[in-house]
């Protein structure tokens, strides 16, 4: 019976692959499973947690003890998990995979407690409303607790000898919030003095930067918007980071209905593809004709974005479905998972085949 890459591979045809300059690739999650630390950011709406919890279910299959770490986010892993909703504490939701939303605040006292080592006196210190308004103000503080703690778990180690976790997702903030975070472990090396914050930093620092132990994946859709916004968030890791991007990933591929010929034929019809016609044919007979004209068109925008990135960047790509039915459930990350780690995927680079 064939897999669901297999499936998503014929669907997607060799002309659609060929055009935008991808094909048949090894599938990276041996690869990622090798990895420490893993930071998944890009463009808010592109599906970065689906991805994040995809590549954790297809890790755990593996046998890989994984933790996923949202940075105080409004939290909506649990529903691509199918678990209870998650709190500030590391839980267990489904074999091989934790999780944790991570509290600023509570994030500091706990690093505050490991540095003190006394509880009474870093409740006096980190419970404090006077310096925890003071902590507020120092730029990057809170971004670096959030980080900071994610890294913490890369460090961890369980009762017989093994790192607690095997890899450590972080599942970032969007593009523009998640390279400020990226930013902050240097500003610290910048400012502070010799000390256990300096430390930590330069040993966080140097684990995002080992490209064996960590590495960035930016989630992106075959869109212009999102394709131009991971354009320009690649370009700045590089540049000014110095941070290994492993994979772009290419989110919410549809399988062409189309070919090239109909395609134009239906998107020329400029009339069809306006709000007007849509309220027209909402209950008439052109409707078919309608929704066909914009699916063409929204092929055309998903081939031409798609190339344009793959001819704009050098990076290892991965393309991955569009859900039209088990978006945002456990079914979706279930299918996503399996996609990532069949033995043939859809994508360029890392052992074409």
């Amino acid at each position: 019976m064939p897999s669901r890459s297999e499936d998503f591979l014929k669907e997607l045809d060799s002309s659609l692959l060929s055009f935008v300059g991808a094909g048949r690739v090894k599938s990276p999650i041996d690869e990622l499973g090798a990895r420490r630390f893993l930071f998944i950011t890009g463009k808010g709406g592109v599906g970065k947690t689906s991805v994040s919890a995809a590549i954790a279910t297809a890790l755990a299959a593996r046998g890989k003890r994984v933790l996923i770490a949202m940075p105080h986010t409004k939290e909506r892993l649990s529903a691509v998990l199918g678990t209870k909703p998650i709190g500030e504490d590391v839980v267990e939701c489904q074999p091989g995979i934790w999780a944790v939303n991570i509290v600023p605040d509570i994030a500091l006292y706990e690093y505050g407690l490991m540095v003190i080592k006394v509880k009474t006196l870093t409740n006096a210190v980190f419970k404090n409303e006077y310096i925890k308004a003071f902590l507020r103000a120092v730029p990057g503080m809170y971004e670096w607790s959030m980080l900071g703690k994610a890294w913490f778990h890369t460090t961890e180690v369980a009762p017989d000898g093994r790192p607690r976790f095997d890899v450590v997702i972080f599942d970032a903030p969007a593009t523009g919030h998640g390279l400020d975070m990226l930013r902050v472990p240097k500003v610290i090396l910048d400012v502070a003095p010799p000390g256990v914050l300096r430390r930590d930093a330069e040993q966080a620092v140097a684990l995002f930067r080992d490209p064996e132990r960590s590495g960035i994946i930016v989630v992106t859709l075959p869109e212009e918007m999102p394709v131009t916004e991971t354009i320009e968030l690649v370009g700045a890791v590089e540049q000014e980071l110095g941070m290994p991007v492993l994979r772009i990933i290419v989110n919410g591929l549809m399988a062409p209905l189309f070919d090239d010929r109909e395609r134009k034929a239906l998107t020329s019809q400029r009339e069809l593809l306006t709000l007007a016609a849509a309220d027209r044919a909402a209950k008439g007979v052109r409707a078919s004709i309608v929704a066909a004209a914009r699916r063409a068109l929204r092929e055309t925008v998903q081939r031409d974005s798609v190339r344009r990135l793959l001819t704009t960047r050098p990076e290892r790509v991965i393309m991955l479905p569009f859900l039209f039915d088990d978006a945002s459930t456990r079914a979706g990350t279930v299918h996503l998972a399996e996609v990532l780690g069949a033995p043939v995927i859809a994508g360029r680079g890392g052992g074409s085949t």
